[in-house]
């Protein structure tokens, strides 16, 4: 348990002392939420679809822990290369132990940056239901961090530089991000868009965000919570599995 808890202090330090990737992170959910959701908020509202900013907020946060999430994940990578992976891997600990606490730390700093975006959609007019919907939001930011976290880690157990970085985000992160009813709805949508939301994890984690923040469930709650943690508990034993086999 010590090696966890300072496993996750260390993520948790380095989160804190990079000032400048924390403002770097919260310029594209303030892109978001300032261009589409005041630029498509009277689209939406002739649709009949209500107030666009209510719809995206929960998808901007939920996007939010998503990618800083992964990125932590992927950090890994760096790691590797600069030998802070080895100093650690020589630990009387096994490499479980390290796994989860690295997974924790990088949770943990997922979370986080969720709640300023929480508080910066508050500024530009969002309104959950009741202030008490907002800890059942946080169930789902921490099954979402945990679900990206351990994912991160997985993907950068296989990679042993960045060359396939930029293959993941492209072709896996950010084709995730698009398909979970983030910006749009799925009320409506061609059938095969449907199919691939439903087996996006991250479709149930915003769908779970938005019904908690806003009453505005698209699958039922609980499906919502089993999704989320079927995959979570799933990638985390996929990612130790990964972690366990790093060659160094």
């Amino acid at each position: 348990m010590n090696a966890i808890y300072i496993l996750w202090l260390r993520q948790l330090k380095r989160y804190l002392r990079s000032r400048s990737r924390v403002a770097a992170s919260l310029g594209q959910p303030l892109l978001y939420l300032l261009a589409l959701g005041y630029g498509l908020s009277p689209v939406f509202q002739k649709a009949g679809m209500g107030n666009y900013i209510q719809f995206i907020a929960p998808g901007v946060i939920g996007m939010t822990v998503m990618f800083t999430s992964v990125f932590s994940g992927i950090e890994l990578i760096w790691d590797r290369q600069f030998g802070f992976l080895k100093e650690t891997l020589v630990a009387p600990v096994p490499r479980t132990i390290i796994m989860a606490g690295r997974t924790l730390g990088g949770a943990t700093t997922a979370i986080l940056q969720g709640v300023i975006v929480i508080l910066i959609c508050l500024a530009v007019g969002f309104r959950p239901t009741s202030p008490a919907t907002l800890l059942i939001a946080l169930v789902y930011m921490i099954l979402i961090a945990l679900l990206f976290t351990a994912f991160g880690t997985a993907v950068a157990s296989l990679l042993s530089d960045f060359q396939g970085f930029q293959l993941v985000m492209n072709f896996l992160v950010i084709p995730m991000y698009f398909l979970s009813s983030a910006i749009f709805p799925l009320y409506g949508v061609p059938r095969a868009l449907k199919i691939l939301a439903t087996i996006d994890p991250l479709t149930y984690g915003i769908d779970g965000l938005r019904g908690a923040m806003t009453g505005s469930h698209f699958f039922h709650p609980a499906t919502d919570l089993a999704v989320l943690t079927g995959c979570a508990v799933l990638l985390l034993l996929i990612g130790s599995w990964l972690f366990s086999r790093i060659q160094l």
